[in-house]
């Protein structure tokens, strides 16, 4: 009877580790990839933000250079 508690025991240790692995594997990658969502997001947002920056910055040095112009 000792016996058969081990292989109950072991067996259950399998079917443990197959349903960890059949959820938790999915739930991670899900996980990791609505991070990797929101990172390229604020990566996006950063680079278009620095293109309006460059745009502004134009537009003042061609006001300026007007005004300079025009004095």
């Amino acid at each position: 009877m000792r016996e058969a508690k081990d292989v109950f025991r072991i067996v259950g240790m399998i079917l443990l580790g197959v349903f960890v692995f059949a959820v938790g594997v999915p739930l991670v990658f899900t996980l990791a990839g609505v991070t990797l969502g929101v990172i390229g997001f604020l990566i996006g947002l950063a680079v278009m933000l620095i293109k309006v920056a460059v745009v502004i910055a134009i537009g003042y040095l061609v006001l300026v250079g007007i005004r300079a112009l025009l004095r």
